[in-house]
């Protein structure tokens, strides 16, 4: 106890904190946030969220209102769990174009399977969720077995679903039952509504599979080295196809929200959203790297909700589309180049720091015999 006491500056005698073990303690505290992927980018959102409230509220708007608030949480749920299923393709070394053509598919699946009925939405919701695992388990087919570079094979799997889609279907389709479009796209709890805290579950669960499970143990080991991992004795191939089934998976979840917020299915709601590069940007934005290995969706959760700030500000001071676009890009390409360098700078300090000189205790025959 007085260990902890000492750490944190406080005096045993007086329980108070002196001045120097406050600055103990936040230094402490601002070294455990930084060390972390995700940690610098939820600083990053607080910053970005409270430039945008000034920026706001000298140009005459508020950002801080209930309803404001909740509709950039709103707008977060469809590219949050799209995103959440892009961090493990990502992490694993890997990448999915096709999720925003899953989207637009699942939305159409899902609305023509419910038909309108209530007594088919578990039927709707099957089918989804069996068209996004066949999607996902074929990606990961093509790249781990036909050794397909996962861009090109992702953006071929978008060009079928797109021919698919387009030879079939013009415009809005089927329709989904009004309970379920209460309930999923805008019943609300309390001020929060039911959509958010989907993502938050799913984020939750993945969360849990990337820190807690031997499979997000292998996805980083395989997005760090594949060789390595291979030779460690990890299946590859199986954790890789595993990634992208359940990116595939997530994406058709995000198709169902969708179909409950429109009504209906639409062969454009995914590509309209940009889902597929939208996706990929708050995966780096959060810190993932994009060789994989690194990262993780706390950090991608984060991205999201940037991104949500971003938009809802431009659209308070009316910014034209174009330059929103261009700030956009700006905004990602500069946080990329300073994880880069962060990441530089760690792998510099490591490389500096002196090998650990075993003690007598543990020093082997053999360093024995070479001293």
């Amino acid at each position: 106890m007085s260990r902890v006491a000492s750490w944190l500056g406080i005096d045993v005698r007086s329980g108070s904190l002196g001045s120097d073990g406050w600055r103990a303690s936040v230094a402490a505290a601002w070294r455990a946030v930084t060390r972390t992927t995700s940690g610098p980018v939820w600083v990053v959102l607080v910053a970005v969220f409270l430039i945008s409230c000034l920026v706001v509220a000298i140009d005459g708007g508020n950002l801080l209102t209930v309803d404001n608030v909740v509709d950039m949480l709103v707008r977060s749920v469809a590219l949050g769990i799209v995103s959440a299923g892009q961090t493990l393709v990502i992490l694993g070394g890997s990448l999915d174009l096709s999720v925003a053509y899953v989207i637009s598919l699942s939305s159409i699946v899902g609305a023509e399977a419910m038909g309108g009925e209530d007594s088919r939405i578990a039927f709707g919701i099957g089918a989804v969720l069996l068209l996004g695992f066949v999607i996902g388990l074929v990606n990961g087919l093509v790249i781990t077995k036909l050794r397909v570079n996962a861009f090109i094979a992702t953006l071929g799997m978008a060009l079928i679903i797109r021919g698919i889609i387009e030879s079939r279907w013009d415009g809005p389709t089927g329709a989904v039952p009004e309970s379920f479009e209460n309930t999923l796209g805008y019943t609300e709890l309390g001020p929060i509504p039911l959509s958010v805290l989907l993502l938050i579950a799913i984020v939750a669960a993945v969360w849990f599979l990337l820190r807690f499970t031997r499979f997000g143990h292998r996805l980083y080991a395989v997005g760090g080295s594949e060789e390595v991992s291979k030779l460690s004795g990890v299946r590859t191939h199986r954790v890789v196809i595993s990634a992208h089934v359940l990116c595939a998976m997530a994406a058709a979840i995000t198709g169902l929200f969708l179909a409950s917020r429109l009504g209906a299915g639409s062969p454009l709601v995914g590509t309209d959203g940009g889902y597929d590069l939208e996706s990929i940007a708050a995966v780096v934005l959060g810190g993932t790297y994009l060789l994989g290995g690194r990262g993780g969706v706390l950090g991608t959760l984060a991205g999201v909700f940037i991104l949500a700030v971003l938009d809802n500000t431009f659209n308070q001071l009316e910014v034209n589309a174009f330059a929103k676009d261009v700030a956009r890009g700006v905004i990602i390409i500069a946080a990329v180049a300073a994880y880069s360098l962060r990441w530089r700078a760690r792998r510099r300090r490591r490389s500096a720091e002196p090998p650990e000189t075993p003690p007598d205790s543990e020093r082997t025959p053999a360093l024995e015999g070479a001293r």
